[in-house]
C-alpha cells in the first residue's frame, strides 16, 4: 500500500484524508517538527502539506524534505492569500499546489499522478534479463537490436544532448527514457513526464510554460509550468508528434536559448532542462506536410534511438515470457514455472500489433485463467491473425534489406546503388555456396545463372577471400562439369 504523509494543523483536514483516501496508508503530523520526524521514520512516497504551520514554517519544512530526498513529490496545500508562498515552493521543486478547501477528485488525481512520478524516479530500470532487484523495472531482451539500444543509452545518458525515441506504441519508450534519466548526471533532480497527446491543445502550452494571473479567462493566480518546475532535471515529452505548431515554436526557443516566458508575461526565465522526446509518428512525413517544424525536428533528433517492434525481435519473446511469469506470479499469487513449446511457438508466430505491452497483457490473462504451473496453448488468447512462416520470412527479409539500405545511406557513398547491389549479391552467393558445400555447379542451378557467370561474380566480389576469412574454405572449381 502506498504511503502518504499529510501535514496540517487542522484536525478536520487530516481526518478527511484518512476517511476519504482509504486506498493509501495515511500518516499524519500537525506541525513542522513532527512532520520531519514522521518523514524520516515512515519514508513516504508522497507528502501533502500545508504551507502555514506552527513551530516551523511550511516552506522551511519543504526545503528540509527536499534536502533529504530531492526527488520526492510534495503537494502544497494553501489558502488563497498565501499562493505566492506556494508558487515559491513550486519554483523550488514542489510537485503541485492546491487551494483549500481542496476538491476531492482533483486531489485524488494529483495523488495518483504524484505516485506515478515518484515511481518513475525511484524505481530502477535495469537492462537485459537481470533480476538482481525484484522491485526494479527491466528492459528485457538480448537480441542485437536491443543490445544496440543498451549501448546507445550508455553513450548518451551522461551528456545533456536531446534524445528522440522512435517506435510504435507499446515498445517501451518510457522505460528507455527513464533509463537515460537514471544514468544521467541529473538523476538527483526531478523527472517529469508530459503526454502531449493526452492534454488538449489549448492547455498544453500553459501546462508546459505556465501563466500569469489574468493571462486568459480563468487564470486567477500565477502558475508555474512544468519546464520551470523541472529546472535542473529532465522532462520526457511523450507523443511529441501530437504537439501544435504554436507550442512547437516555443519548445524550439527553449532548446536554442534555454529560456522561456510564461503566458501573459514578458519576463524571460532561464530554464536548465534536458528534453527526452518520444513519438510513434513519422516526423519526416509530417515535416513535408507542414505539420511539424523542420527546425525543431533537427533540434530533437540529435540522438535518435529507434526501438524495434516486437515482431522484429521475436528471439526475445522467451525472455519476455519468463520475465512476465516471474513478475505476475508474485502479483497474482500463482506458481507458473514455464510455458510449453507449443504455446511459445504460438506467441512467436503472432504479429504483435500492440508490441511488448500486448504480450504482457496476453501473459497476464493466460495466468489468470490457467491452472497448475505450466502455461498451455489453450490459455493464450490473441486478437489478431497468426503470421505464417513464409510471411514472417518475407517480413524479416524486407527488414534486413531496409537496415542495409539505411546503413549505406549513412555512409553517403558516391556509388551507393552499386554498393548496395554488390552487398546483396555477395550475401546471396555466399549463403547459397554454404548450402551446397561449395559446389559451384549446384549453386549456379539454385541461383538460376550459368556456372561461368557465377565463377566470374565470385572472383569480382572477392567471395573466396571472404569465405576464407570466415573459415569457410570449401570451394570447388571442378565439382561438376561446366
Amino acid at each position: 500500500m502506498n504511503r502518504i504523509l499529510v501535514v496540517d494543523d487542522e484536525k478536520n483536514v487530516v481526518s478527511s484524508f484518512k476517511r476519504i483516501f482509504k486506498e493509501y496508508e495515511i500518516i499524519t503530523a500537525d506541525n513542522g517538527r513532527k512532520a520531519l520526524e514522521r518523514f524520516k521514520e515512515a519514508l513516504p512516497e508522497v507528502v501533502v502539506m500545508d504551507i502555514k504551520m506552527p513551530e516551523m514554517d511550511g516552506l522551511e519544512v519543504f526545503k528540509k524534505i527536499k534536502e533529504i530526498n530531492s526527488r520526492l513529490p510534495v503537494i502544497i496545500m494553501t489558502a488563497y492569500g498565501t499562493t505566492d508562498t506556494a508558487i515559491e515552493a513550486m519554483k523550488s521543486g514542489a510537485f503541485e499546489y492546491v487551494l483549500k478547501p481542496f476538491d476531492i477528485n482533483q486531489m485524488r488525481g494529483l495523488l495518483k499522478k504524484a505516485l506515478e512520478i515518484n515511481r518513475s524516479m525511484q524505481v530502477e530500470v535495469l537492462y537485459g534479463i537481470s533480476r538482481e532487484k525484484a522491485e526494479a523495472d527491466i528492459i528485457v531482451g538480448n537480441s542485437p537490436a536491443m543490445q544496440r539500444i543498451y549501448k546507445l543509452i550508455g553513450q548518451v545518458a551522461q551528456s545533456d544532448v536531446t534524445v528522440l525515441l522512435r517506435g510504435e506504441s507499446g515498445t517501451g519508450k518510457e522505460l528507455v527514457a527513464r533509463a537515460v534519466y537514471q544514468h544521467s548526471l541529473r538523476r538527483d533532480r526531478p523527472f517529469l513526464t508530459v503526454n502531449c497527446a493526452a492534454i488538449p491543445e489549448t492547455l498544453l502550452e500553459s501546462e508546459l510554460f505556465g501563466y500569469e494571473k489574468g493571462a486568459f479567462t480563468g487564470a486567477q493566480t500565477r502558475r508555474i509550468g512544468r519546464f520551470e518546475q523541472c529546472n535542473g532535471g529532465t522532462i520526457f515529452l511523450d507523443e511529441i508528434g501530437d504537439m501544435a505548431l504554436a507550442t512547437q515554436s516555443k519548445i524550439l526557443r527553449l532548446l536554442e536559448q534555454r529560456t522561456l516566458e510564461r503566458l501573459g508575461s514578458n519576463e524571460t526565465i532561464k530554464a536548465d532542462v534536458r528534453i527526452v522526446a518520444a513519438t510513434n509518428k513519422n516526423l519526416e512525413e509530417m515535416v513535408k506536410k507542414g505539420q511539424f517544424r523542420e527546425d525543431l525536428y533537427f533540434r530533437l533528433n540529435v540522438v535518435p534511438i529507434n526501438i524495434p517492434p516486437l515482431r522484429e525481435r521475436t528471439e526475445d519473446i522467451p525472455l519476455l515470457v519468463d520475465y512476465f511469469l516471474s513478475r505476475y506470479n508474485r502479483e497474482l499469487k500463482k506458481e507458473f514455472t514455464r510455458i510449453t513449446p507449443e504455446a511459445l511457438q504460438l506467441l512467436q508466430r503472432y504479429n504483435w500489433p500492440g508490441n511488448v505491452r500486448e504480450l504482457e497483457n496476453v501473459i497476464k490473462k493466460a495466468m489468470l485463467f490457467g491452472k497448475g504451473n505450466v502455461l498451455l496453448p489453450e490459455c493464450i488468447f490473441l486478437t489478431d491473425k497468426i503470421i505464417s512462416e513464409d510471411k514472417r520470412l518475407d517480413i524479416r527479409l524486407r527488414e534486413a534489406f531496409a537496415q542495409l539500405v539505411k546503413q549505406s545511406l549513412a555512409v553517403r557513398s558516391d556509388s551507393l546503388y552499386n554498393d548496395v547491389i554488390a552487398e546483396v549479391e555477395k550475401a546471396l552467393i555466399i549463403e547459397t555456396l554454404k548450402r551446397v558445400n561449395g559446389n559451384q555447379s549446384e549453386a549456379a542451378k539454385l541461383l538460376g545463372v550459368s556456372r561461368p557467370t557465377l565463377k566470374d561474380k565470385i572472383q569480382k566480389l572477392n567471395i573466396k577471400k571472404e569465405i576464407k576469412i570466415t573459415g569457410e574454405e570449401r570451394f570447388s572449381d571442378d565439382q561438376g562439369a561446366d
